[in-house]
């Protein structure tokens, strides 16, 4: 009697094993992502959130002692020296962006390094924020683990962009907009969808971390917000367009300063202190220390109050690329959220709709325009505002993302598809 399965059954039984093969492959994927994914929230989270609560603590220092910000030229030789003898070829953010493309790597001694170097910046009141700390931070991390634990590439660079989460979510408390940044800001255009899972884990645990560890998120309450008409709706169009022309001559700042500091002072030394004593200057003339540091006072002045001085936004925005193009460090992204919320604030001031609204749009605008992020733009409005004036962030959002053009703060990051049209370019971001 014939035994052996017939076609039809062999085809069956063929399917079924190739079916239950891929199961077991994805639960087996599943369980790797949870674990490294929590290891990496817990081990970036602690880190991270001693770094946050390191910069609370040396802003409250500078506070109490203020003439600390005449040390500005010895913190910024101090940085220099360490990064010339330690890791003269560090690239910033754009080396944690090129290495999850394959191009370059994160060391770990860039932990350490960035750490250090921006807790100098602030002590001492440079103009300066946490994110591009909080990055290189969680990247270099991440890399490390992902060594320790002999990862393939590919891995390596979910690795990567799981320690940029873990870092941005404890840092800002903002584990949505956290979870999709790393996946965002590397190729616009393009999200690393592979990344998800241990994205959005890592940025849940290490914002819980954070929160546990006494670093509480911030948000801002935005008053006044007026039902959306199309007088308001068409005065937020004005206040986003007009803040991507912000954010676009804040790129542009950034890179003229820098060609002016490599032009006029070569030496790395000489930049530094250069730079210092003119920020000392400019700070001293303007009778205010209000421009140190990432700038909350002004944010939450801005959107909470709605009240800003006019040129808040301009001294921000110079006195941040004086800073960040000299060889300081911490990243011009929370200065940007001060440049938005200010020059925001102003813009409903001049055309009569809500100042505390359109801090709030304006700072989110801007943000967008710098970083060409909206998904992660809308998280960071609803994370920091609430859901309240949703129509309008998305409103400062959509406008912005669209004239805002290639213009980005990192060099290395990639324009996949074009913003105008369904098309494909694959060109890097002007400066």
């Amino acid at each position: 009697m014939n035994t052996t399965p017939d076609k039809p059954e062999q085809e069956e039984i063929r399917n079924l094993q190739y079916y239950v093969s891929h199961i077991r492959r994805d639960i087996a994927n599943l369980f790797k992502w949870l674990i490294l994914a929590v290891a990496t929230g817990l081990i970036v989270g602690a880190v991270s959130s001693f770094f946050a609560d390191s910069l609370k603590k040396v802003t409250s220092l500078r506070g109490i002692y203020p003439q600390i910000f005449l040390l500005l030229p010895v913190s910024g030789l101090l940085i220099v020296f360490l990064y010339q003898k330690i890791d003269k070829e560090d690239g910033g953010t754009n080396q944690v962006l090129s290495t999850i493309r394959s191009q370059d790597d994160v060391p770990f001694r860039s932990a350490p390094l960035i750490f250090i170097s921006t807790i100098l910046t602030h002590v001492t009141g440079g103009s300066a924020g946490r994110e591009g700390a909080a990055i290189q931070l969680g990247g270099s991390i991440g890399n490390q683990l992902s060594r320790w634990l002999k990862l393939d590439e590919e891995d390596t660079h979910v690795m990567i962009m799981c320690g940029m989460s873990a870092a941005f979510s404890a840092v800002f408390g903002t584990p949505m907009a956290a979870a999709v940044f790393s996946m965002e800001v590397i190729s616009v255009g393009i999200m690393y969808y592979a990344a998800l899972l241990p994205c959005v884990i890592a940025s849940i645990i290490a914002a819980r971390f954070a929160t546990g560890f006494g670093i509480n998120p911030e948000t801002f309450h935005v008053v006044n917000i007026p039902e959306l008409t199309v007088e308001t709706g068409v005065k937020m169009v004005i206040v986003a367009a007009a803040c991507a022309a912000v954010s676009i001559i804040f790129c542009m700042a950034l890179h003229g300063v820098s060609k002016f500091y490599s032009r006029f002072f070569k030496n790395p030394y000489i930049r530094i202190v250069a730079a210092s004593f003119i920020i000392i200057g400019i700070t001293i003339l303007l009778h205010t220390t209000d421009y140190m540091g990432a700038g909350n006072n002004l944010i939450e002045l801005a959107v909470e109050k709605g009240q800003t001085r006019p040129l808040d936004f301009f001294w921000k925005m110079l006195l941040t690329a004086l800073t960040m193009r000299a060889g300081f460090r911490g990243g011009e992204i929370v200065p940007s959220f001060c440049i938005g919320a200010t020059f925001g604030c102003l813009m409903g001031q001049i055309i009569g709709l809500s100042p505390s609204i359109c801090a709030a749009a304006g700072m989110t605008a801007l943000f967008c325009g710098v970083t060409n992020c909206p998904i992660t733009s809308i998280l960071i409005a609803f994370e920091l505002f609430g859901f309240r004036g949703v129509s309008y962030y998305l409103i400062a959002v959509a406008i912005s993302y669209s004239v805002s053009g290639y213009y980005g703060l990192y060099k290395d990051q990639t324009i996949v598809y074009s913003k105008y049209k369904a098309k494909y370019i694959n060109r890097h971001t002007r400066f």
